[in-house]
């Protein structure tokens, strides 16, 4: 599909910089971008590209004042960054939708799929499954006896999810996550051997959620883990039984969570941070990448940083002592060399 300036400005309530007859139909990266699509300039490094781009519309922000004359058609945006997201979101609703159930998919008797649920290839519903409205379940996806999941959500190929579990609505689960797996519950024994306890809870993923591909979360040894409404969770991340992931918590790849932890609304992990079981994260708090988070974290809109965490002044703190400590241990031998001497002459 084409799209003239003049169309997107009206649809984003920008303002046409240039020719508003200028027609796209994709989408570039604005330092790679040629004739016939679009892009935006929203972070300052980048804005070098503006002045060099072969893009034929760049959205960018009302405020930017140009240093140089441009090729491109400019739309002046309140954000580009989020009028750039809604010409995606337009794209993506654009495109096709996949409907029907292939007669290659297997789906039990007792279960309840709506009428204008897309089911794909190879996939296995299970016992007393409820599927709502407008739902896609990909091929290879495999839905455990009791799970519900509501409308317009999506389960792409391959993903598992185990019985009991609860989805709610416009949830997005990416290839290769298993939701409902058994939590690492295991007692001592007194002959060195561990004995698994039964992890008999479930998993509840509130609405609006999105997960990544090969994500694990576990099943809750009593009661629920729970991804509460509006969290976004990136790749390969592992959350462990009884977590609660709060409202509008977004987690980068690698991040783990251990048992029992309670992580507030509206928290920021970078990649790979880890957090030990049993503790409270606050709400709005943001944690650096690769950081450590040995304990709770009570102060709301903290910023840590680091392994073992601490708050991100304190780290910048430690890092710039570490940077001298060649130095101070060299200064200490010194001074104790010069200690020894006066002693050994008294």
């Amino acid at each position: 599909m084409q799209f003239t300036a003049e169309q997107i400005s009206a649809f984003l309530a920008g303002e046409v910089e240039g020719n508003p007859q200028a027609t796209v139909w994709m989408v570039a990266k604005i330092e790679e971008a040629a004739q016939g699509e679009l892009a935006f300039l929203s972070n300052p490094k980048y804005e070098e590209y503006l002045y060099t781009t072969d893009a034929s519309i760049v959205l960018v922000s009302k405020s930017l004042e140009l240093k140089k004359e441009v090729k491109s058609t400019l739309i002046r945006v309140d954000d580009p960054y989020q009028a750039f997201a809604s010409l995606l979101n337009l794209y993506q609703s654009s495109k096709p939708r996949k409907s029907g159930v292939s007669p290659q998919a297997f789906i039990a008797a007792t279960a309840y799929v709506e009428d204008d649920v897309y089911v794909g290839e190879f996939a296995v519903i299970g016992e007393n499954v409820r599927i709502g409205e407008g739902s896609q379940i990909y091929p290879q996806v495999y839905v455990g006896d009791n799970v519900v999941i509501g409308e317009n959500t999506k389960i792409f190929a391959g993903v598992k999810i185990y019985e009991d579990c609860v989805i709610g609505d416009n949830v997005t689960i990416h290839s290769g996550t298993i939701v409902g797996g058994d939590g690492f519950g295991f007692a001592p024994m007194a002959d060195g051997t561990f004995k698994k306890i039964p992890q008999i809870g479930n998993v509840v993923i509130e609405d609006e959620v999105e997960i990544g591909a090969n994500c694990t979360i576990d099943r809750a040894t009593m009661g629920s883990t729970v991804i509460k409404r509006g969290a976004k969770l990136d790749n390969l991340i592992q959350i462990a039984h009884n977590v609660v992931i709060g409202e509008n918590t977004v987690m980068a790849a690698q991040c783990g969570v251990a048992g029992s932890t309670k992580v507030g609304r509206n928290v920021m992990m970078g990649g790979q941070v880890g957090i030990v079981g049993h503790i409270q994260i606050a709400d709005s708090v943001k944690i650096g990448s690769q950081s450590g988070i040995g304990h709770s974290v009570e102060k709301q809109g903290e910023f840590m940083l680091g392994s073992p965490a601490m708050t991100g002044f304190q780290n910048h703190r430690v890092q710039a002592i570490l940077k001298e400590l060649p130095e101070l241990r060299k200064t200490i031998l010194q001074s104790a060399r010069q200690l020894k001497q006066m002693s050994d002459k008294k």
